[in-house]
C-alpha cells in the first residue's frame, strides 16, 4: 500500500469494520458536563476484570480481558471543546520555547498510521478493534496538540506526508516500545511541571487525560506483546525476538540522534546525555537532580498503573533500568521538591 496521509486520516477506512466511539459527556454550548467528565475520568483510571484466576498470556481469557479493559476505560473527551486558558506572557513564552511541539505532533501523526496499519493485519476481531481504537486515540492526541499550538500561536514546521509502513509489525513495535520509553519519562516531567506552578493549573488539567491515555496505550501494548509472543510457534518466536532486538537497537540509536538534534534552534546539544534532565529544567525554576527525576518517574509510573488489574502485564524494561540506576547511584534517594497536592489516581 503506497499511500501517503496528512490530515485526511480516516481510521474507519483503514481498518474495515471499525467504528469510531461515541464522544459523549457534552451538553449545550459545547461545554462538558462536569459530573459525566469526572465519572469518565475515574473509569479511565480504574479497571478490574471480573474473570476468575490468572490472566495467562496467550490465553483466550487474557486477550478478551485486555480488549475489554481498553474498551471500558475509554474517555469520551472531545478536543474541539477543550478549554485553553489565557496565559500570562511569561507562561506563554515558556510554552512556546519548549522544543518539543514539532516532534510531538509528528510523532502522533506517525503513531496513528502505524497502529492502524498493524490493526488491519490482525485477524482476531476484539484485538483488531482495540488496536484500531488505539490508533483513533492517537489521532485525537494529534488533534489536541494541533488545537493547542493554534490557540497559543506556536509555530510548527510543515508536516511531511505520513507514509504507509512497508512492514506493519515492525512499525507497530517501534511505536509501542517508543511509547513505553517516552511515557515513562513524560510521566515524571509532567509531574515536575505540575508541581512547579509555572503553568496554569487549568492547562495542566487539560492535558491530564492525555497523559493517562498514554498509560492505557502502553498497557495495551504490553498485553498485546505478551499475548502475541505466547501464540507464536518456536521458530516464529525466534524471528520475532530478533525483530524486537533490532527495534531496541533502532530506538536507542534514534534517541541518541534526537538528543543531539534538540538545542533550541536544532544545533547539537552540549548536554546530550542529560536530555531528559534538560526537559525538566524547561518546566521548573529549580530543576531536580537526575536521582530525583528518576525517582519521580518511577513513582508516577507506578501511580498511573496502580488502578488497573494487577493480573495484566505492565511495561517492565525502562522502569527496571531506572530502579537499577537508582540503586547504583551514590547517595540516598530523594523526592523531587514540590507540593503533594491531591491528583487523580
Amino acid at each position: 500500500m503506497g499511500e501517503h496521509f496528512n490530515d485526511g486520516f480516516e481510521i474507519e477506512q483503514l481498518v474495515p469494520g471499525f467504528r469510531p466511539p461515541q464522544q459523549g459527556a457534552v451538553v449545550d454550548h459545547g461545554r462538558f458536563d462536569d459530573a459525566a467528565v469526572a465519572a469518565a475520568d475515574k473509569e479511565m483510571r480504574h479497571w478490574v476484570s471480573q474473570a476468575a484466576g490468572p490472566l495467562a498470556p496467550g490465553s483466550e481469557q487474557h486477550r478478551a480481558e485486555t480488549c475489554r479493559m481498553f474498551r471500558e476505560t475509554f474517555n469520551p473527551y472531545r478536543p474541539a471543546v477543550l478549554d485553553w486558558p489565557q496565559l500570562e506572557p511569561a507562561a506563554l513564552a515558556r510554552i512556546v520555547a519548549l522544543p518539543i511541539w514539532d516532534i510531538a505532533v509528528q510523532t502522533e501523526g506517525k503513531a496513528r498510521l502505524r497502529m492502524a496499519a498493524y490493526a488491519g493485519t490482525v485477524a482476531v476481531p476484539d484485538m483488531r478493534g482495540a488496536l484500531a481504537l488505539n490508533a483513533w486515540e492517537e489521532n485525537r492526541h494529534k488533534e489536541v496538540l494541533s488545537r493547542m499550538v493554534a490557540a497559543y500561536g506556536i509555530p510548527l514546521a510543515p508536516e511531511a506526508p505520513y507514509a504507509w509502513p512497508k512492514d506493519a509489525e515492525w512499525a507497530y513495535l517501534v511505536t509501542g516500545y517508543s511509547e513505553c520509553i517516552d511515557s515513562f519519562f513524560a510521566f515524571g516531567l509532567f509531574e515536575v511541571a505540575r508541581r512547579s506552578g509555572l503553568f496554569p493549573r487549568e492547562l495542566v488539567d487539560t492535558f491530564e487525560p492525555v497523559m493517562q491515555e498514554e498509560c492505557r496505550h502502553i498497557l495495551l501494548f504490553a498485553n498485546w506483546l505478551a499475548w502475541h509472543r505466547a501464540k507464536l510457534s518456536w521458530w516464529r518466536r525466534v524471528r520475532f525476538e530478533a525483530k524486537v532486538a533490532r527495534v531496541w537497537a533502532f530506538l536507542i540509536w534514534e534517541r541518541i540522534g534526537l538528543a543531539r538534534s534538540i538545542d533550541g534552534d536544532g544545533a547539537p546539544s552540549q548536554q546530550d546525555n542529560n536530555f531528559t534532565l534538560n526537559g525538566a529544567q524547561a518546566v521548573t525554576l529549580e530543576a531536580p537532580t537526575i536521582r530525583e527525576l528518576l525517582s519521580l518517574c518511577v513513582e508516577e509510573n507506578d501511580r498511573r498503573f496502580s488502578g488497573y488489574d494487577a493480573r495484566l502485564q505492565r511495561p517492565t524494561t525502562v522502569p527496571a533500568l531506572a530502579r537499577l540506576a537508582l540503586r547504583l547511584m551514590p547517595g540516598r534517594a530523594a523526592r523531587t521538591p514540590g507540593d503533594q497536592a491531591q491528583r487523580p489516581n
